[in-house]
């Protein structure tokens, strides 16, 4: 047990770090050091992109229904009782008679 003890001990202490052999510990700390800091850089990226996802599918639900109210006022500008109201300002007027079909007979054979 008391050999347990001195290695908690020594570890709590840092002798692993300044012992003979400590260049192999140190290169293994590095080592992982080095992962640590790959594993955050990582971890801010996906969040950055995460959140970028986030604000373009906002951006689109926004585009989305600027896009349907367009187009509801478009066809709702089409509509021939907008039409016939907004010419009645300009003084024309929708005609009494109805159109005629026009047919024309050729009977020039080439």
């Amino acid at each position: 047990m008391s050999k347990v003890k001195n290695t908690i001990y020594g570890f709590l202490r840092g002798s692993f770090l300044v012992n003979e052999n400590s260049f192999r510990n140190w290169r293994f700390i590095l080592f992982v050091v080095v992962l640590m800091l790959v594993m955050i850089g990582s971890s801010h990226s996906s969040d950055k992109k995460v959140m970028q996802i986030a604000k373009l599918n906002k951006e689109i639900k926004e585009l989305r229904t600027e896009f349907v109210d367009t187009r509801s006022i478009a066809m709702r500008m089409k509509l021939e009782s907008t039409i016939k109201k907004n010419v009645e300002n300009m003084g024309l007027i929708p005609s009494e008679t109805p159109p005629q079909v026009i047919k024309v007979v050729s009977n020039k054979v080439n």
